[in-house]
């Protein structure tokens, strides 16, 4: 590998062949040398020639870009096919040892300010901190096994769901990975960390914005029909009346499309995740979706241009219908309405 693979001297194959720009390629070595070093029982190629750590960063990145099999990997790379799994397992483990703050709540009232205008700009919704969306990652499973029955979906496809909250760049800034398909987008939400933390006061508790005498507007994200509307997540109104409700939802759904897009391009970028797995390792699969994640991070924080390349569709899982929750808040009901009179001009200043 060597020769042909991190060495690559033209840096256009190089880009062609990794998908990201050679400066964010040594900075995911940086990352993770020591960890890879540090595990060195020698990992060879098909001719016997020990792998650096560069050399096993570009075999994890190929086999999670490219969505090619761990066969045609290694064929294509000159390397056992076992050797390519063994690789990319150690990768995952060393970024989730050593790249975690790409993927973190932001810490400051003045990262969580600047977030907040940014969704500003967007059409003009106050005081939002993200956009929260879920995906599916397709897996086949034996259908012999009754057990497998609860990664059956509604759409009848066996699934693994990625849930992710986003900021205006399309960063991850929170995910959650594992859950069966079987669950909805509500009940992945209730189960997650993120939901306990906001409704104990310790998320999404920062500044609020005075709407009119009287009326303050909390921090909060917005989703989908498919989840709970609730104080600190609002959904789009489901019948919505023509003037400020009509005109609600449309800045509503241009602010989260920023999740739709993003998790559009995690797939696009990272093709293991893109097409259906082939008997996944339901523990390491999450751990595997996780670490794209920070990758998907990781080329935002790099301002990679290679990002440019890839395409900005809205569709991350083509064949799914919209879910719909039914589940509403009194409080929640009351922003909603309170806002969007506020956006259309017509709430008393």
């Amino acid at each position: 590998i060597p020769g042909p693979l991190s060495e690559s001297k033209n840096a256009k194959s190089f880009e062609s062949l990794f998908r990201i720009s050679r400066k964010t390629f040594n900075y995911i070595c940086s990352l993770v040398k020591d960890d890879l070093e540090a595990r060195q029982s020698n990992i060879l190629d098909l001719n016997g020639k020990t792998l650096t750590a560069h050399d096993q960063v570009a075999v994890a990145l190929r086999r999670l870009s490219s969505g090619e099999s761990l066969a045609s990997t290694g064929n294509a790379l000159g390397i056992n096919q076992s050797t390519v799994s063994q690789i990319t397992w150690r990768f995952v483990e060393a970024m989730e040892a050593k790249a975690l703050r790409h993927l973190q709540w932001p810490a400051s009232e003045v990262e969580i300010g600047q977030i907040k205008n940014k969704f500003k700009k967007i059409r003009g919704l106050p005081n939002c901190c993200g956009a929260i969306d879920a995906t599916h990652i397709l897996m086949t499973v034996p259908t012999v096994n009754h057990s497998h029955e609860v990664w059956l979906d509604r759409e009848k496809k066996f699934s693994m769901v990625l849930q992710a909250v986003v900021d205006p760049e399309m960063r991850f800034r929170d995910v959650i990975v594992g859950y069966p398909g079987s669950l909805s987008d509500a009940v992945i939400l209730q189960s997650s960390g993120f939901f306990k933390l906001c409704e104990e006061g310790k998320r999404l508790n920062g500044k609020k914005k005075e709407l009119m005498e009287g009326t303050e507007l909390g921090e909060y994200i917005v989703g989908d029909a498919g989840f709970p509307l609730l104080p600190w997540l609002i959904t789009p109104f489901q019948h919505a009346a023509p003037g400020h409700q009509v005109d609600f939802n449309k800045r509503h759904s241009a602010s989260r499309s920023v999740a739709k897009i993003a998790l559009a391009r995690l797939k696009e970028m990272w093709r293991i995740i893109h097409g259906v797995m082939w008997l996944p390792d339901k523990n390491k699969l999450p751990r595997i979706v996780f670490v794209c994640c920070l990758l998907h991070n990781i080329l935002i924080d790099m301002e990679d241009k290679e990002l440019n390349g890839v395409p900005s569709s809205r569709d991350h899982d083509p064949d799914y219908r919209q879910q719909f929750c039914e589940s509403v808040s009194e409080p929640g009901s009351e922003i909603r309405e309170k806002l969007s009179l506020y956006l259309s001009g017509k709430l008393p200043p």
